[in-house]
């Protein structure tokens, strides 16, 4: 969302951005929290390799605001569908366990502001109605947590003129290229620049 000079609701900081009024309206943004952030690392495997489906490492930068400077300690929670496009077999354990099915998990950035989620290519909905995608959320020290863009890939299914369009660039664009590896795996690079937050 960019906001214009008279936009109601948006602050703007300087000359690299403003805070978004809806920031933290997030469905799920609770999951974030429900790993210590002592117990994470930066790489996060949620498909072993006896998940059904195509090999995929999502990796990326997590930067701070209008900046190359890397964010560390930041934890990055990443949920999708299997490969028949299903958040399937979740356990009870918490509502978000329930909901977001069985791939899901946590990474936390290293002092270089990297991660990498170790998974399978998603598949989209079976009634269609989105594009492939892996959900994230950003949970910053000190902060509440907050959403970003899904990763979709160029070129996949509903992935059009339309899409592009209609992006929030939350954390920048979401849509990413996919490249194959010697291995076979697929690689998709998501960096990330965090948002800007309310004065506390």
């Amino acid at each position: 969302m960019l906001c214009g000079l008279a936009a109601a609701g948006c602050r703007v900081l300087g000359s690299g951005g403003a805070v978004r009024p809806d920031l933290y309206n997030c469905e799920g943004c609770a999951a974030v929290l429900e790993q210590p952030a002592s117990a994470l690392s930066s790489v996060s495997i949620l498909a072993g390799p006896e998940e059904p489906g195509e090999r995929l490492v999502l990796s990326g930068q997590v930067t701070v605001p209008d900046s190359a400077q890397p964010a560390e300690g930041v934890i990055l929670y990443a949920h999708h569908t299997n490969a028949a496009g299903l958040y399937a077999n979740g356990s009870q354990a918490t509502e978000w366990s329930r909901r977001h099915g069985r791939l899901r998990g946590w990474a936390r950035t290293g002092a270089d502001g990297r991660y990498s989620f170790v998974t399978i290519r998603p598949g989209p909905y079976p009634d269609r109605t989105a594009p492939a995608h892996i959900h994230l959320f950003v949970g910053e020290p000190g902060r509440r947590p907050y959403y970003i863009d899904d990763v979709v890939f160029d070129g996949g299914f509903g992935v059009t003129a339309a899409y592009r369009s209609a992006q929030e660039l939350r954390g920048g664009s979401g849509i990413v290229q996919l490249r194959r590896q010697p291995d076979g795996t697929l690689l998709a690079v998501r960096n990330i620049s965090l948002e800007r937050h309310p004065e506390p």
